[in-house]
This record gives structure tokens, sequence and C-alpha cells, in this order.
């Protein structure tokens, strides 16, 4: 199930294989697959593989889209999550259950796409056509059409305690205690860094990024869009 190997050369197209390495398969994972998180985190903690994939399974992808969307880049991306899903592997045990697991793999995530950007900062960066296309982001526009390559590039160009937020916000749903919680910050804080990530992308995507104004459940209004 689990055949953890050295890194493998740095593509995109590698995502697949690399997850497959952490995510195994067998006939039993269709018996448990309707278990909840609890009880899985439970079962794998006690050595059960197949629970083990399964809750590996139901989180992968959107551990995936957290790095995606911090990383900015397919292959840092699949390094960062491939890094999230082995520190699970080693650190369910210790789990304790003293928050969701989710949140608990969210900050994981969080913590291996933040090591990556680390790691890219000291590596050369090459630059071709494709690179300058993401970069060259169209500004304001009532008829500019947002996609993923400008909300990709919009996000990038704020700085990772920005990009945080936003993301764990605006992608993932979490509440502010969910997310004061993976990134060990005070609530107040997220509140603030929420506000300020999205006024510092309406220039790019808009007037949307800012949304109306604040929600009846104290969001400071707005939501980037999840194309």
């Amino acid at each position: 199930m689990l055949a953890f190997g050295r890194r493998r050369k740095r593509t995109s197209k590698n995502r697949d294989d690399k997850h497959a390495k952490v995510l195994g398969g067998g006939t039993r994972l269709r018996g448990i697959a309707g278990d909840d998180d609890d009880d899985l985190v439970r079962a794998a903690s006690a050595g059960d593989r197949a629970a083990l994939d399964v809750l590996l399974r139901r989180h992968h992808d959107r551990l995936f889209s957290v790095c995606r969307r911090l990383t900015g880049d397919d292959a840092d991306a699949a390094d960062a999550t491939q890094e999230a899903l082995l520190a699970i592997v080693r650190g369910l045990a210790s789990f304790g259950g003293r928050s969701r697991f989710s949140t608990w793999a969210y900050r994981i995530a969080v913590n291996a796409s933040l090591d990556e950007l680390r790691r890219r900062r000291r590596r050369p960066q090459p630059t071709d056509d494709t690179e300058l296309a993401v970069l060259a982001v169209p500004v304001g526009g009532a008829d500019t059409r947002v996609g993923r390559l400008d909300v990709d590039a919009a996000l990038m160009g704020l700085t990772p305690e920005f990009r945080a937020v936003v993301v764990l916000r605006d992608l993932c749903g979490l509440d502010y205690a969910e997310i004061a919680e993976v990134l060990d910050i005070p609530p107040g804080t997220v509140r603030s860094r929420i506000a300020r990530g999205r006024a510092a992308l309406v220039p790019i995507l808009g007037p949307t990024a800012a949304g109306p104004g604040p929600s009846a459940a104290g969001d400071p209004g707005g939501a980037v869009a999840r194309p």
C-alpha cells in the first residue's frame, strides 16, 4: 500500500504516479468507504492499512487543491501534496483527535506548501512563453472572464500569509475559528488578513473579489471565484 520512494523528476505529468505510491488499493476499500473520518482515523492508527487508504483518498483532492493554489504550480503542488500525505501517515498515531481530521490535514498541507515555496526560492526559475502567459493577467474590465490562470496568478501576487487565509476561506470553506486553528493565529488576525487579501485582489479580479460587504455571519465580504 505505502511505497515511499525518492523524489522523481519534477514534472506535472508525474502527479498521478507519485500519489499512487501513497494511495494504495484493495478490495476491502469498498467495504469501509462509507465510514466517517473518526472511525477511519481510529482504525488506521491501530494499523488498518485499508482504513488509511480510504482516509487519504477521501482528502487527497482537497489537499492537492490547497497546495495548488498556495504554490501556483502543478509540479510544486504535487510535491507538497506528497509531503503532506507522508506527514499525515507519520503523524497519525499522535494526532489524538484534538481537532477535526480535515483541519489537521489542512494545516499539514499549508505547511508543506510553504516549505515547497521556500525550496523554490533556492532553485533556478526557468521562464518560457507559458509562464509569461500566466503572469500576463488582464486588469479590470467588465468583460474580463476570470479563469483559473487569472485566479492562480492573482493569488500568487499575495504574500503567503494573505494567500493562505484567502485560499482556506474561499476555496476550502473553512470558518474563522478553523482557519485560526490551521494557521495558529488569532481569529481577529484571520479576519483582517482575509479582508486585506481580498482587497489586494480587486485590481486584478475586479470588484467581485471584494464583494458587496460583510455578511450576516461576519464575513468581511466577497469570495475568490473557484473556476
